[in-house]
């Protein structure tokens, strides 16, 4: 039965914002479960938000829908087959996405981390819009050693499913290192570690590809981004370690459904030089046009470094146009960004930062102005109280549908909120 779950109806945006009243509100739970690590994705007025839910050190992936644009949603409902396998974290959650199918709901497609005897990229399918899902299928090959995870999910016109990763097994031959290694390692055995890692792609719909490289010297603990274009064009970002421990995003495009791809190319070229993994990746969403859209944190340096939030974008694939400074709320370290284009080309930003000692999840809308840049709107504070971390967007038939997690680690549950269009 279709029923909702949780509606908490919020009151008066925070100052910063002066845009339409704060919509309601949707909370999303598994009961007696810490509730965490959302992402979201719409097709129309339908809308699936997965997430991890956590009780006694075992994680589980769920599913909820909404038929009317994320106003309601349904009964949370179990994805992976063997309780208690997932791994997730912020920049590892769940991935969900929507294939459209004339006359009929869309398919959904998700995508986890699952612990075993080695980590495993698993994907499973629901054809009856989230009731049921097919048997979970690794994507990775059935003998690869070592850690892996922080994988990105994209579906083409055809509903082929996409993905790309980060894996560990080039250094699985040696000593068994871990993410947390890797992260602290010094300068020069960062960049020889980073060597051994790489960037993973598999694709499976009528065509099955087999797993492969596409490229070695990724920062290991940083999400990955991957999209596809109306004409098919697939588009991966990530953040790459350049010589001096440069930690920098890195770009790829694959113009014939993933058989090839394109040498990376650099977004921008930061310079932020780091002995380690900052945990925090790059987002990216793809226009009508084919305008590639990337946001990524970073770092300026100085005498006192601060963390900045920049927004860039590609028409072809090869240059980007300069970074552009995403305004925050001005504390020194903003973090976990995010993008959505909605059909008009209008952009949503979010991510989450520290005001008043507590993590909070911000938006801006943004339009395209003069020169390939864009103006950005008042900030809105997602969440009026507690904290609000990793916020996650999609765009729906008539706005954008925010999520993120709330509330004290162990009682987290996941907030879903609507972002009206403007048009």
């Amino acid at each position: 039965m279709f029923a909702a779950i949780a509606a908490i109806v919020a009151g008066r945006m925070s100052p910063v914002s002066d845009a339409a009243p704060l919509a309601d509100t949707v909370t999303l739970r598994v009961d007696g479960r810490a509730n965490a690590t959302p992402w979201v994705a719409a097709s129309g007025a339908f809308v699936a938000v997965a997430w991890g839910a956590s009780a006694d050190g075992k994680t589980d992936v769920f599913l909820a829908v909404s038929r009317d644009g994320g106003r309601l949603f349904g009964a949370p409902i179990r994805v992976n087959a063997d309780a208690g396998q997932a791994r997730l974290g912020g920049e590892l959650p769940p991935r969900v996405a929507l294939a459209a199918r004339a006359g009929r709901e869309p398919d959904i497609v998700v995508l986890w981390t699952a612990r075993g005897a080695t980590t495993s990229i698993t994907m499973a399918r629901s054809a009856d819009a989230g009731r049921t899902f097919s048997t979970p299928i690794a994507l990775q090959a059935a003998d690869a050693a070592g850690d892996r995870g922080w994988p990105a999910l994209a579906l083409d016109a055809t509903g082929a499913a996409h993905a790309v990763w980060l894996d560990h097994r080039g250094l699985a031959a040696g000593k068994a290192t871990t993410a947390h290694e890797h992260r602290d390692a010094g300068e020069h055995d960062g960049v020889a570690m980073a060597q051994k890692s790489g960037l993973y792609y598999a694709a499976l719909g009528a065509r099955v590809s087999q797993e492969r490289e596409l490229t070695a010297g990724v920062c290991y603990c940083c999400k990955t981004a991957l999209t596809v274009g109306l004409d098919g064009t697939l588009y991966a970002a990530w953040r790459h370690v350049y010589p001096s421990n440069l930690r920098d995003i890195a770009f790829t495009l694959s113009r014939d459904g993933g058989r090839t791809f394109t040498a990376p190319t650099r977004v921008s070229e930061d310079r932020w030089q780091l002995n380690g993994c900052p945990d925090d990746g790059p987002a990216m969403a793809v226009d009508r046009s084919g305008t590639v859209h990337v946001i990524w944190p970073t770092v300026l340096p100085g005498p006192e470094p601060q963390g900045a939030l920049f927004y860039a974008s590609t028409r072809d694939g090869r240059t980007f146009t300069p970074r552009m400074r995403v305004p925050t709320l001005g504390s020194p370290k903003p973090s976990h960004p995010q993008i959505a284009l909605d059909a008009s080309g209008d952009i949503v930003v979010a991510w989450d930062e520290v005001i008043n000692g507590i993590r909070t999840a911000v938006a801006r809308r943004a339009r395209r102005a003069e020169g390939n840049r864009v103006a950005f709107s008042d900030a809105i504070r997602l969440a009026l109280e507690g904290p609000a971390t990793y916020p996650v967007l999609a765009s729906a038939a008539d706005g954008f549908v925010v999520a993120w997690t709330s509330g004290a680690p162990a009682a987290s549950v996941i907030q879903v909120r609507r972002l009206p269009s403007d048009h």
